[in-house]
């Protein structure tokens, strides 16, 4: 069995005996190696990845409580801003009527003015035809005394 194990050139592809052996050997070894040398590795890697989830738990966390916060102040200034317009609008509906209150009320006290000075302008005519009448008279009383003087 050794002269074919260190055969040159040749592979032993028939099981022999020795392989129960071997088996056996692979599978104390694995068990031995996770007892003192993976065991411990392990636990140090699964105590790093509970530190970093547990960190990156509490990041999400955060993220996820200012992800909030800012939808918060998202619609809250959306809800301002809205505000703000109707307010805006309201001041500006107000000016708008104040405006056209003002042009009406001047309007019309301008119409009431036209109206008084047409009414004098009537009344001041009328006087005025009233003295040219007269004076008329008075004129076509001279020009027939002078016609009949000369």
């Amino acid at each position: 069995m050794v002269l074919l194990a260190f055969a040159e050139g040749s592979i032993q592809l028939f099981p022999d005996g020795t392989i129960f052996y071997h088996i056996i050997l692979i599978l104390v070894m694995i068990w031995a190696l996770n007892r003192t040398f993976f065991k411990p590795i392990n636990a140090i890697i699964e105590k790093r990845s509970k530190q970093k989830v547990g960190r990156g738990g509490e990041a999400e966390d955060i993220l996820a409580d200012v992800a909030e916060k800012q939808k918060n102040y998202e619609k809250q200034m959306l809800g301002v801003r809205n505000d703000s317009y109707e307010l805006i609008e309201r001041e500006r509906a107000a000016a708008v009527e104040m405006r056209q209150k003002t042009i009406s009320d001047a309007r019309e006290a301008a119409a009431a003015l036209v109206a008084s000075e047409k009414e004098s302008l009537k009344e001041t005519v009328a006087d005025a035809r009233v003295q040219i009448a007269l004076e008329a008279d008075k004129m076509a009383d001279k020009v027939a005394a002078n016609i009949l003087k000369a």
